[in-house]
């Protein structure tokens, strides 16, 4: 496990930070330009030294304080990813990973290289410098050569934000197959909120280095902490379901007490599960059961909260087994509803066809019926 406390001058800047990072799985590090995410993670890695407060991994003090013990970075045994691949570029990928593996420390279960080759689907660029490779491709160089390190932790700071959407898109998946295979903490920063939702865990949100939050996914797309860091129309709940079957356009995956249909980009098993984020604008609430419309997505369930913000009012809506929704509509509409805590309702979710709408993570609502 990591465990941080610890403060930070940096000019007029001062993080005052405290987070703690299971022993294995990812956690995502979000919060605007600015707010201390890459700061944060140099201090992990040993390349600032705090002014006081601690670092620690795995029981092991790494820095304490101006004066306490502190340990260089490069005997943390931490891989970090930067923005930039910073690869060597007089040596080919297939040296640059092998410098990775002659600094691995000991540890069972670690990725080899053949492995690694295979799994980041590096063996076409082996005889290739990094100025022959694209940017994805050399990202994918930069994460095999820092876990061939075996590291403890690995630090990955905004490994895609110099990448266009493109090969942002082809990197992803690798950067999921690695998060199933690995058995160490992994810290994702990133300000981009799609990246964090498809691939952590948990979710740390920094603002002005202060960590507003930190819990599971599903109930930080809840906060309002996390809300006041997005665009309107970004603001969405994330939801995690089990498949329960195939169908024709998709799959039927089993959300709290009830099932959406679900279009999947991958062929997925029954028992598979799955995390989708549903946009507050593109559900509908009703207060009775709605019949002959081409909506094939409904949910039932009890309003849990409302929040007036300065573009109408967001609904909370519990649909069974701890799974909430949430809805954005106007004052008016609440009014004429009489929405209020613990009512009955029914959460329809309109046609959702394009990544515009709502991005994905692992699938997509499927889009409605054309209307006859």
């Amino acid at each position: 496990m990591l465990e941080v406390d610890l403060r930070k001058r940096l000019g007029e800047f001062e993080l005052r930070a405290a987070m703690r990072v299971p022993a294995a799985g990812v956690v995502g590090l979000f919060g605007r330009s600015g707010s201390g995410k890459t700061t944060l993670i140099n201090l992990i890695a040993g390349l600032i030294r705090p002014d006081s407060g601690s670092v620690r991994l795995g029981g092991q003090t790494l820095s304490e304080g101006v004066a306490g013990p502190f340990v260089p970075p490069e005997r943390r045994r931490i891989g970090y990813v930067f923005q930039d691949s910073r690869l060597f570029p007089h040596l080919r990928v297939l040296d640059n990973l092998r410098y990775g593996a002659r600094r691995a420390g000991p540890g069972a279960g670690a990725i080899g290289l053949e492995e690694m080759v295979t799994l980041l689907d590096l063996a076409p660029l082996l005889g290739r410098r990094p100025h022959q490779l694209s940017g994805g491709e050399r990202q994918r160089v930069a994460l095999g050569r820092a876990l061939l390190a075996r590291p403890r932790l690995l630090l990955l700071d905004e490994p895609l934000a110099a990448i266009d959407a493109a090969h942002r898109a082809e990197l992803l998946p690798y950067l999921e197959s690695l998060r199933t295979r690995l058995s160490i903490p992994v810290v994702y920063v990133s300000h981009q909120l799609e990246e964090v939702l498809r691939l952590a865990n948990e979710l740390v949100l920094l603002e002005a280095g202060r960590v507003l939050a930190q819990g599971p996914v599903s109930e930080l797309s809840l906060r309002q902490e996390l809300h006041g860091m997005l665009p309107t129309e970004r603001v969405g709940a994330v939801l995690e379901g089990v498949i329960e079957r195939h169908t024709a356009d998709g799959v039927e995956l089993r959300v709290g007490a009830g099932t959406l249909q679900v279009s999947v980009e991958e062929a997925s098993v029954p028992g598979t599960r799955l995390r989708l984020q549903v946009l507050a604008r593109d559900v509908i609430i009703a207060t009775q059961s709605v019949q002959g419309l081409s909506v094939r997505n409904v949910l039932r369930g009890a309003v849990t909260r409302l929040r007036t913000d300065g573009d109408g009012v967001l609904v909370e809506v519990d649909v069974g087994d701890g799974a909430r929704v949430l809805s954005r509509i106007t004052t008016q509409a609440c009014a004429a509803l009489a929405l209020r805590p613990g009512m009955e309702v029914w959460a329809l979710f309109k046609a959702v066809s394009t990544r515009g709408h709502a991005y994905h993570l692992g699938a997509t609502l499927s889009p409605e019926p054309p209307a006859h």
